[in-house]
């Protein structure tokens, strides 16, 4: 069995979780990466031995927990001599009774982004190759214009609309208090500020980052979406202002949809820009 401490990257998609991946992976006491199978593997493991099946009335809850913990430390074997090992995946969110029952202490970092600026970063992809058809859309129907890709893409099953309701469920669940939600901006223009307050959350000793020099590509992944560079991290941490392409309807609609601004009723950790002086918004 791994002696690794294990904590979670989930959130929502292009919010920086492979940024902040590619970050801790520079420290040599983490291991850190993009989107791994594990999820993908616990989900289906629970459709083999689940009510109905035919293998779950002779499975005990003992043995049902052994072999999910058993697909973590397969997974991470070769990385075992790792003090702490991040696992990626946006459907954490949805899971953590699991997560923190299997891993007690553990913590899930996730990252957060204005919607509207997470539907314009997809669009700016899907715009920047006119010669290839993304698999994010399943017809010509869901690709058809800006608005229907928007629309499709905030379905409560698909790239953005799940991980913004998982997340919202997390938000204010009784596991809330384990999460830790940064918000990409501050992130990108402050990550010498973040970075700390991260590894103050989690325990771990503090570790000085090159925000100057990080490499992180996956383009083995994005090719079969058609979606190229949609994981490519930049050399450098920096903050891009600029104007979104989206309709101005679209984008106001969106930009109604960040939760986690309020944490009235939440017991979630969040970095907001108090944290960080020197930031500003888009």
């Amino acid at each position: 069995m791994s002696l690794a401490k294990y904590h979670f990257i989930s959130g929502l998609p292009r919010s920086g979780s492979t940024l902040l991946a590619a970050l801790l992976l520079q420290n040599p006491r983490f291991h850190a990466g993009m989107t791994s199978p594990v999820g993908a593997l616990y989900t289906s493991m629970l459709h083999q031995f689940g009510a109905g099946t035919e293998f779950g009335p002779v499975i005990t809850k003992p043995e049902r927990k052994r072999l999910v913990r058993g697909l973590f430390d397969s997974y991470y074997a070769e990385h075992g001599d790792k003090e702490v090992v991040f696992d990626t995946n946006r459907m954490w969110t949805a899971h953590l009774p699991m997560l923190m029952d299997q891993f007690p202490g553990s913590k899930v970092i996730a990252c957060v982004r204005n919607v509207a600026w997470i539907m314009d970063s997809i669009e700016r992809k899907y715009a920047a190759d006119p010669y290839e058809i993304t698999r994010l859309f399943n017809d010509d129907n869901e690709r058809a214009t800006v608005y229907s890709r928007v629309e499709t893409l905030a379905q409560r099953n698909r790239m953005v609309g799940y991980p913004w309701a998982a997340l919202k469920s997390a938000f204010y669940s009784e596991h809330a208090a384990s999460m830790l939600l940064i918000d990409y901006d501050l992130l990108a223009q402050a990550p010498q500020k973040v970075l700390p307050l991260i590894y103050d959350f989690i325990g771990a000793e503090p570790f000085e980052h090159d925000f100057q020099n990080i490499q992180y590509d996956a383009p083995e992944f994005d090719a079969p979406l058609g979606m190229r560079g949609l994981h490519k991290v930049r050399s450098e941490v920096s903050f891009e202002a600029r104007d979104t392409i989206l309709p101005p309807d679209l984008f106001q609609q969106y930009s109604q949809l960040s939760f986690w601004k309020d944490t009235t009723a939440s017991r979630a950790n969040v970095i907001t820009a108090k944290f960080i002086p020197t930031a500003t918004g888009n």
